[in-house]
């Protein structure tokens, strides 16, 4: 009697959402251009949401499992139900592998059910609620209006009285599946961040690759200059960009392991992302369900396409907060970026506003000055090596490994790592030498705090530079530095370090040890820990050579609950220490506390800043000894 009812529901659903969807697609392409090969990106998208994606989302095996019986079932029920309910395809085959698509969603989603009662803190509230009732709502529904197709009950059953229940039932879920996928809505993530994957801005980092290097600034051609540098309104996103920031699925895994947030500073990285859909899609965040930012209260924030985002949008201090540390990012389901637009927005504040808080305006005067950020003469560059006898490129010319000595030289701490590390090249008989004066500021404060031109200018003459002379390898104590060399300094067209291994010291030491060239004693002292600095670490993908080290002396490493690639930040990075955001505590502190529960006496680190950061808790606390330092503490002299 009302055969045609559900049908007509279905149809008129996937039409909304088909015009929701170009509504939406509309509101991406009003980002900047961006190339992207459509194509290649559609076909791989499968494979980057099976098989990808999962290698992050399946850290938490529950929810891991859960989403592959939720959505997997969704997928899979809802091209079935438009060949069983819309086209009328008679095969209980097909309506056979419905009914199982409909159990294995429904399962998944009576778990989504049961944890949405009691949500920890960092899920998203609000509609977010509701999602599980109506998974649960669609794949009963569905279920029940199937059993007649599947030859389970006669046609007919129930009559039209079930009919019309069922399809108050199928408007109520479907709506939600359908139409707030493409209108806006929980379910909006499932559509966006599908496209999301296929367009990628950095599709390196598919199939297990690694893709950390910042996006240069385009200053242009000398002639035509651009609008605007760095991005003052959502507009100036690339439009990949802001359809990364529509897949978010507000699960607050970014907010539980970032550090700014943590220490009470106005930063929360979901947050940041939601404010984003706000900026192009307009409104505010009223309506937003999640944690704000401390000391911020929901209201405030009102979006527009063509609005400045520091004006209404976004507060500068929430943009400053930020160490860069990749926490959010490494976390993320749907692998967005937020520390790319974190540094897209501080270069228009930076490059276009010149407000860089605090002491960033006078570091970068600094460094444009005296290629170093703290404004010593350059000079003084090479006075922590007056004793060390190491030979200088422009007298030899070339060496097997150059030694990028960083900004450490101009610092006494950073200096007693240096010496350490000179120490065990010379036991191990390393054929090395330093630029010297010749050595610039590799850039990475200027860049993280939003100054892409002296960047590249700094990255340009060192190249220069560089490519006067003969090496095989680069080695630094600085992961900072060796971030810039690896991973951007490439975007500039020399071939200075074409065939040029760019390693950290920690690297370069544990293949010494391995090859026999350094000759060490068991290490005596107390329970040593290991904390992975941001740049090594998540950055850079080097986890073991550091632990490696550590090993061979008869060190048992205590592991901090958060290490490897979820160690906490030490609060010293993206310029964090110079813009100097307040907060309710300090990073550094926090680290500290997470070293101090593992009961070691000793913090091993390998990044100059991270001692600096980790030194500078207050005391009683446990030592801090760069793995150089250490290693050289148990060199047995003989080997010289």
């Amino acid at each position: 009697m009302l055969d045609w009812l559900v049908p007509t529901l279905i149809s008129v659903l996937l039409v909304l959402a088909g015009i929701g969807a170009v509504r939406r697609m509309n509101m991406w392409r009003a980002g900047q251009a961006e190339k992207v090969d459509m194509l290649a990106g559609l076909l791989a998208m499968p494979k980057r949401y099976l098989h990808d994606l999962h290698h992050v989302v399946d850290r938490d095996k529950y929810i891991s499992r859960t989403h592959v019986a939720t959505g997997g079932g969704f997928v899979l029920a809802m091209v079935l139900v438009v060949f069983v309910h819309l086209f009328g395809v008679d095969s209980k085959i097909l309506a056979w592998a419905l009914l199982a698509a409909l159990v294995m969603m429904f399962c998944g989603a009576l778990f989504v059910y049961k944890r949405r009662i009691n949500p920890p803190s960092r899920l998203s509230k609000g509609p977010w609620m509701r999602l599980p009732k109506s998974l649960l709502t669609f794949s009963i529904t569905f279920f029940v209006l199937t059993l007649p197709a599947a030859g389970v009950l006669p046609e007919g059953f129930g009559g039209w009285l079930l009919t019309l229940v069922l399809s108050v039932l199928i408007l109520m879920s479907l709506s939600e599946m359908l139409f707030g996928m493409t209108w806006g809505g929980p379910m909006k993530h499932a559509f966006a961040g599908a496209l999301h994957l296929a367009f990628h801005r950095r599709p390196e980092r598919f199939g297990g690759g690694r893709s950390t290097g910042l996006k240069p600034v385009d200053f242009g051609d000398g002639v035509s200059v651009k609008e605007v540098l760095g991005v003052a309104k959502p507009t100036d996103f690339k439009w990949n960009q802001l359809l990364g920031f529509d897949a978010c699925v507000q699960c607050g895994r970014c907010e539980a392991v970032c550090p700014a947030f943590a220490a009470g500073q106005p930063l929360n990285p979901k947050k940041l992302i939601q404010d984003m859909v706000v900026g192009f899609a307009g409104g505010t965040d009223e309506n937003y369900a999640g944690s704000p930012y401390p000391g911020i209260d929901l209201g405030h924030a009102k979006g527009a396409p063509n609005q400045i985002i520091t004006d209404g949008l976004i507060h500068p201090d929430t943009l400053w907060s930020c160490t860069t540390c990749r926490a959010c990012v490494e976390e993320c389901p749907m692998m967005i970026e937020h520390v790319d637009a974190i540094v897209d927005m501080r270069r228009f504040l930076t490059l276009e506003k010149g407000s860089t808080p605090n002491k960033g305006a006078q570091v970068l005067e600094n460094i444009i000055a005296t290629d170093n950020p703290n404004g010593y003469a350059p000079a003084s560059r090479t006075h922590w090596a007056a004793d060390q006898n190491l030979p200088v490129m422009k007298d030899v010319k070339q060496a097997d490994v150059l030694f990028w000595v960083s900004d450490g030289a101009f610092d006494m701490r950073s200096q007693r790592i240096l010496r350490a590390f000179v120490k065990l090249m010379k036991a191990a008989n390393v054929d090395v030498a330093i630029l010297g004066d010749e050595e610039l500021d590799s850039g990475d404060v200027a860049r993280r705090l939003g100054d892409d031109a002296t960047f590249q200018s700094l990255a340009k003459r060192n190249l220069a530079t560089l490519s006067t002379y003969q090496f095989n390898k680069i080695v630094t104590t600085d992961p900072h530095a060796f971030h810039c060399l690896k991973n951007e300094y490439g975007d500039f067209g020399s071939d200075a370090l074409q065939n040029v291994e760019v390693l950290h010291h920690t690297t370069f030491l544990n293949r010494l040890v391995k090859d026999g060239l350094l000759q060490l004693e068991p290490f005596k002292g107390g329970k040593v820990t290991y904390h992975d600095p941001c740049y090594l670490g998540r950055y850079n993908g080097e986890y073991e050579a550091p632990r490696e080290l550590l090993a061979s002396l008869g060190i048992d490493v205590a592991e901090m609950e958060r290490s490897k690639f979820r160690s906490r930040c030490c609060g010293g990075g993206g310029g964090a220490p110079i813009t100097d955001i307040p907060g309710e505590r300090r990073i550094a502190d926090m680290r500290m506390e997470d070293v101090v529960s593992t009961g070691a006496s000793m913090v091993a680190v390998g990044c100059q800043q991270c001692t600096a950061m980790l030194e500078g808790v207050v005391e009683p606390r446990p030592v801090v000894k760069d793995i150089a330092e250490i290693l050289a503490g148990q060199l047995i002299e003989e080997t010289h």
